[in-house]
């Protein structure tokens, strides 16, 4: 039972700090989220060590724990990292992917471009994601997918905040529908090409938005 609360206190709190709820820089109360949470402080403090290794919390000295704050170092470093990945797992998948992947990629454009429409962007984010990691499963390289799942959960919080952006969403679609017409057609080079082009634009893009606060 420990664990279990531990588990969901853990989630409850990333995705709040991922979905942007919890502001960077806004301190954490161990008995506020303990009473908002219905659970004791003993899962919330477990919760919080966790969320440091993680990077997504900071614990000053005598102060107590803060959401940490998205520098232009994070983001360089995260995105420096995941180019090279993207594109290793574009150029992968261009040479395996199977005729069923390809169709559940175009169906997450199809449910992309609804979602868009709707102004949806809980499911905005969602499809995203799903683009993506049916991407990597497509390179067929478990050791690729395990790296990047390490980086999942801080691709998520930058991919909230760049989606965002005006203008940002649609350009997305279009980046992600010209990547997929190149795996289709087993088009390696240029696969790599636009997977690269794709996550530096994200990353411009968020920046542009940090620079908006």
């Amino acid at each position: 039972m420990r664990l279990w609360k531990e588990k969901i206190v853990l989630e409850a709190l990333r995705e709040a700090i991922k979905e942007g709820l919890l502001q960077p820089g806004e301190r954490l109360m161990e008995i506020q989220l303990a009473d908002e949470l219905g659970v004791s402080r003993t899962p919330i403090r477990e919760a919080l060590r966790k969320l440091e290794l993680e990077g997504f919390i900071v614990m000053v000295p005598r102060k107590g724990a803060y959401v940490s704050d998205i520098t232009i170092k994070d983001i360089a470093d995260i995105f420096e990292i995941r180019m090279s990945l993207e594109a290793l797992a574009a150029g992968l998948a261009a040479e395996r992917i199977t005729d069923e992947e390809i169709e559940s990629m175009e169906r997450a454009l199809v449910e992309k471009r609804d979602a868009i429409i709707k102004l949806d962007m809980e499911r905005l984010v969602e499809v995203d994601s799903l683009f993506h990691e049916s991407l990597y499963k497509a390179a067929r390289n478990e050791r690729l997918l395990f790296i990047i799942n390490n980086l999942r959960e801080h691709i998520q919080r930058f991919r909230m905040l760049s989606l965002a952006y005006p203008g940002r969403m649609k350009q997305s679609l279009d980046e992600h529908r010209a990547l997929l017409e190149a795996i289709q057609s087993h088009d390696v080079t240029l696969a790599r090409q636009l997977a690269q082009d794709h996550i530096e634009n994200a990353e411009q893009v968020l920046l542009d938005t940090l620079k908006l606060d």
